[in-house]
């Protein structure tokens, strides 16, 4: 997806970075504490030369960060940089709208760790305080002028 990233959208551009399942569900898993490779892979149940691309992929775009934590034989861990922290909300989005339109059966719930409620995520407009979705939008193109 390496032609998205030249687009003027940011939806596209962060697509060509995070616009495979595998990607997301590594972002996923590291906010759930996962770290390790053989963590993320046993998790995920992906191949490990899928895994190391993705992993790759995604250090390489700012969302993780290798650190090694052995030397020998030489081990690195992945660890969420401010990029991949700040993609939590997106993905309690993408989770809200999968269990509204891809639910049933017995899904995993996400509860808030101190009040021990579910969380249920609202995408609210910062400016307006209008949840988004419910005012008509218009996209401007970054030649125009607002």
């Amino acid at each position: 997806m390496e032609n998205l990233s030249h687009m003027s959208c940011p939806i596209a551009r962060s697509l060509a970075v995070l616009g495979d399942s595998w990607s997301i569900l590594i972002l996923r898993d590291a906010h759930a504490g996962l770290t390790r490779f053989d963590q993320f892979r046993k998790s995920l149940g992906i191949a490990p030369t899928m895994l190391t691309k993705r992993l790759a992929a995604l250090t390489e775009e700012g969302l993780l960060e290798r650190r090694r934590y052995q030397e020998n034989p030489p081990r690195d861990e992945y660890l969420l940089t401010l990029a991949g922290q700040d993609f939590l909300p997106v993905l309690f989005m993408i989770g809200a709208w999968g269990s509204k339109y891809r639910g049933g059966g017995n899904l995993v719930r996400f509860v808030d760790a101190e009040m021990g409620t579910e969380i249920v995520p609202v995408a609210v407009d910062d400016v307006t305080g209008a949840k988004i979705g419910s005012r008509p939008i218009r996209v401007v193109m970054p030649d125009e002028s607002e």
